[in-house]
């Protein structure tokens, strides 16, 4: 028999529900972290199972088997959850689909009597939906309110539902009410701001949420995505064993795998981007695991990421969402330079320059940090001599036999290059991949025709290899394939 002990204090209990407790000697309580768990002396618990269990699903299926195995021992047994048994209660579900045992449920007074009569809605009239905190962006998708979300049981939970809404701004932020203990004498009924939702709010068990409209869609692809790589973490032994510093290799994998991908796309003809986007997706798979990891340690979510960058971005473009003025893209990347220094308390503008960058990249940056003080060539042509330049340079060095020299020397030609690149509009890290791809499908073409001849490469001698190298690029290039690998 499965019976319900109200949503608050005994004084909610039934008269059919005490009638019940006291004709069954074996009982059992979901938990007893329930204000009115006492009218069930006597009573095991399966409160060991929640603290032992990884998953819920887990925890259900603990309690079915255990019950079921009672009842053949001992014929009949009480089983009393909180609120209703009918409502939200899915190891009642889950014990009701069970075909070893008949069930008998005894109907009882839920926590959504208790929640309409504290916000003063008749939830027919208003067409509210019930729905599962955990499940808030599958359940919520589509839905514009008004929604009563139960379940709300842990501030990740509330960070979830969050995340779930996109709310650009404070016009558009959902109006959310908390009920909390609900016929409790702490009960509290306040109404807080979308972005506070899992900061100012402590949930447990009895908290509730109340939004009567929904202005904007529910992100329902996120959220899921998200609860995928929360499963992923729990279950999948690998992911178990990550780090943020054990997945950096992974990071930098999946990041340099979106840039082939952008590479090979051909916008005329759209191919590539199939590829594309299964490229971001594994980079977003980066981005959602280390923040669950930093979740896990009680230092961020996914959301204080989204709304981190979010308002990172509005104070950096003050020339779209303020009252400065920028004629070019030369003023916003100045300004943006600026508006960095300050925040970060820098004295500098070369710091915060990660300094593990791949090297042009870096050479990169900092040629572009000294440019948006001032420091740097008008334009390409002014840029372009000093290649000549720190060419002459090595080549003395190299004559002079100066091992550090050439060193040297060869990192200036080589930063030189990079300024060239930037100032003619061309990313240096992407021109020297290309150049690179270019000689290896080359050197491939170049085997092929060898083997073809019966030359030994080893043995052929630098004169047949250039006129074999000069024959292969007089052909005309072979087209890339989209998502080439």
């Amino acid at each position: 028999m499965v019976i319900g002990l109200g949503p608050a204090g005994p004084g909610l209990v039934t008269a059919d529900t005490l009638a019940a407790i006291g004709r069954v000697p074996v009982r059992f309580l979901r938990t007893s972290r329930h204000p009115s768990a006492a009218t069930v002396p006597g009573a095991t618990t399966f409160d060991e199972l929640y603290d032992q269990a990884e998953r819920l699903d887990d925890v259900y299926h603990g309690i079915v088997e255990r019950l079921v195995a009672a009842a053949v021992e001992h014929g009949e047994v009480l089983y009393a959850v909180p609120g209703s048994p009918l409502v939200a209660e899915r190891s009642v579900v889950a014990l009701r689909a069970d075909r070893r045992v008949e069930v008998e449920v005894v109907p009882a007074l839920s926590y959504l009597d208790l929640a309409w009569a504290a916000l003063r809605v008749d939830p027919l009239a208003a067409g509210v939906r019930l729905v599962d905190g955990h499940r808030f962006a599958v359940e919520a998708a589509g839905q514009p309110g008004p929604l009563l979300v139960a379940q709300c049981d842990t501030v990740e939970v509330l960070a979830e539902i969050k995340l779930s809404v996109d709310a650009p701004d404070a016009s558009d932020e959902p109006v959310v009410t908390v009920l909390h203990h609900l016929g409790l004498p702490d009960q509290r009924v306040d109404t807080v701001a979308w972005s506070d939702l899992d900061r100012l709010v402590a949930p447990d068990h009895l908290t509730s949420l109340w939004i009567p409209h929904l202005a904007v869609p529910v992100g329902a692809e996120l959220v899921r995505f998200h609860e995928l790589v929360r499963t992923l973490r729990e279950r999948c032994p690998w992911d178990r064993e990550q780090t943020h510093r054990s997945l950096t290799r992974h990071l930098l994998e999946e990041t340099y795998e979106v840039l082939e991908a952008i590479e090979e796309l051909d916008p005329d003809s759209g191919a590539g981007y199939e590829h594309l986007q299964e490229e971001l997706g594994d980079l977003l798979f980066q981005v959602f695991f280390h923040s669950l990891l930093a979740a896990e340690e009680g230092r961020f979510t996914i959301a204080d990421v989204a709304g981190g960058i979010h308002d990172k971005l509005v104070r950096r473009h003050p020339h779209v969402f303020g009252e400065v003025e920028a004629a070019d893209t030369a003023a916003v990347l100045a300004n943006w330079e600026q508006i960095k220094k300050a925040e970060k308390g820098r004295g500098s503008v070369m710091d915060g320059i990660a300094g593990n960058l791949p090297s042009l990249l870096y050479a990169t940056k900092v040629q572009k940090k000294a440019a948006s003080v001032g420091f740097d060539w008008d334009d390409v042509h002014g840029a372009f001599p000093k290649i000549a330049e720190e060419a002459a340079e090595l080549a003395a060095a190299l004559a002079a036999g100066d091992g550090a020299a050439v060193d040297e020397e060869l990192g200036d030609l080589l930063f030189s290059v990079a300024n060239v690149a930037r100032h003619a509009g061309v990313d240096a890290e992407a021109a020297l991949r290309g150049a690179t791809a270019k000689f290896r499908d080359r050197f491939v073409l170049l085997e092929s025709l060898a083997a073809e001849r019966d030359l030994d490469l080893a043995a052929a001698g630098l004169p047949t290899l250039d006129a074999l190298w000069d024959e292969i690029k007089a052909r005309p290039p072979a087209p890339r394939a989209p998502g080439r690998r």
